[in-house]
């Protein structure tokens, strides 16, 4: 009696062309097809493009040292180095075929002359066209002594390498080394008849010195290109933060002064039926619709503006300061050794507490930078009370010479801050040295006279 095994369900297969069997590559081949890439993506792709080289910029510190009519040429200063060494390779070329006859030499002669040349607008198809040119320039003569490279070539083809590994990134300059180090070897082993000249091995360690300071040199400026780029994102990301500082203080005192107001609002519209004996009904509802208003804008205005409120900032328990303290801030100021004076002209009068705080605020950080950028002058505030708002005026003489105290070089915001609070209000303000070689700031803050408010 036989046993039967039963056969083992088949998997369902998938429909024909529903995927692709997944092949794992081998680290190495992937390694080798990655390299074929990056040579395909440097020396392939685009090689006939047109890339004329730009001009030297007439702004560089050696270029300003020469005449206006030489630092106009001295920008041109690489093509003409590029045309003398092409024409040098040319007359060593013509010298050493004159045996040949004046056509190959002439021949030999041009095509060694267009490779260089071609490095000044194509550069890639330059290394290319100067390969050909050496296999081209041997076999059309008699010179097989000197297989591959005679002088001429010699020079040309390390010309040609050495500008276009200056245009172009330094892994091109590997690549351009090593095709040549494969061309020189094959050159030789198959076509040279068994005769290894002494050019191969001068060539590859030639270009390779060469190639290696072009690399290094291209590096550099590459790494310094970064920290730039990286110095001037981090500045910019620096002013931007304080920017965004300054308006989130700005804020907060905004916060401050309107809700004290409208919580003021709110209390008097509440307290004042009670002031008047029988007050009709409608001014007793007027009042109520008063305060719940005025409840209601302050509820918006903590919503809106409370958010810009650090978790750690503390409501401040001295109302903010006003023009009125003006002067103990001035007296903190001379004890910190700035000899300042104050001058007020027109009628002083109560202005809008953000006005008033704006000004305290721009007056304050005026002075500061005068501590901080000139130790040892001396310095004014002017106050202008004149119709439709109010105007500032903060000058300081020349620090001495020499210098008591080295200055302090700050960050440079705070002229932002102030200008963040002129904008704020609409006004208008000029900072600039003064032509004493002092410094000079003016502000106008407008403020609405009463019939405009009213209107």
């Amino acid at each position: 009696m036989t046993e039967t095994i039963p056969s083992q369900p088949t998997p369902p297969q998938p429909p024909d062309g529903a995927f692709e069997p997944y092949k794992p590559r081998s680290p190495e081949l992937r390694a080798v097809l990655d390299a074929l890439g990056r040579l395909r993506q440097d020396l392939f792709q685009g090689a006939f493009a047109y890339r004329p080289l730009p001009p030297l910029s007439t702004e560089r510190p050696s270029a300003r040292l020469l005449p206006g009519r030489l630092r106009a040429y001295a920008a041109w200063s690489p093509h003409a180095a590029v045309v003398a060494a092409g024409v040098l390779a040319l007359l060593m070329t013509l010298g050493d075929r004159q045996s040949e006859g004046s056509v190959v030499a002439l021949l030999s002669g041009l095509l060694v002359l267009a490779s260089v040349l071609l490095t000044l607008a194509r550069p890639v198809a330059a290394f290319w066209l100067s390969l050909a040119a050496t296999w081209l320039g041997t076999v059309l003569g008699s010179a097989w002594e000197e297989w591959p490279w005679a002088p001429g070539t010699f020079l040309s083809h390390l010309t040609v390498l050495t500008v276009v590994a200056i245009r172009t990134r330094p892994r091109t300059a590997g690549w351009m080394w090593a095709i040549t180090a494969f061309y020189g070897f094959l050159s030789v082993s198959a076509l040279g008849g068994g005769h290894f000249g002494n050019d191969v091995g001068s060539m590859l360690v030639v270009s390779a010195i060469v190639l290696l300071a072009v690399t290094v040199r291209q590096t550099r400026r590459e790494a310094e290109q970064t920290v730039t780029a990286q110095q001037t994102q981090t500045a910019h990301e620096r002013s931007r933060r304080t920017l965004l500082e300054e308006r989130t203080t700005i804020a907060r005192e905004l916060h401050d002064v309107v809700a004290h107001h409208m919580s003021v609002v709110a209390i008097q519209a509440e307290a004042a039926p009670y002031r008047v004996e029988n007050p009709p009904p409608e001014l007793e509802k007027a009042f109520v619709t008063i305060r719940e208003n005025a409840v209601a804008a302050l509820t918006e205005l903590r919503r809106v503006l409370g958010v810009v409120r650090a978790q750690d900032y503390e409501v401040p328990e001295a109302p903010q300061p006003t023009l009125a303290d003006l002067d103990g801030l001035l007296d903190n100021v001379r004890e910190a050794g700035l000899p300042v004076d104050k001058g007020v002209t027109g009628a002083v009068r109560e202005l809008p507490q953000g006005v008033e705080l704006s000004a305290y605020r721009i007056v304050q950080e005026a002075l500061s930078n005068t501590l901080r950028h000139a130790p040892g002058a001396s310095a004014r505030v002017e106050i202008g009370y004149v119709i439709g708002g109010l105007g500032l005026r903060i000058v300081n003489s020349p620090p001495p010479r020499p210098a008591l105290v080295e200055p302090s070089p700050g960050a440079g915001h705070g002229i932002t801050g102030m200008r963040e609070r002129v904008s704020m209000l609409n006004g208008q303000m000029t900072a600039a040295p003064t032509a004493e070689g002092g410094y000079e700031v003016t502000v106008f803050l407008p403020v609405a006279t009463t019939g405009e408010g009213d209107a």
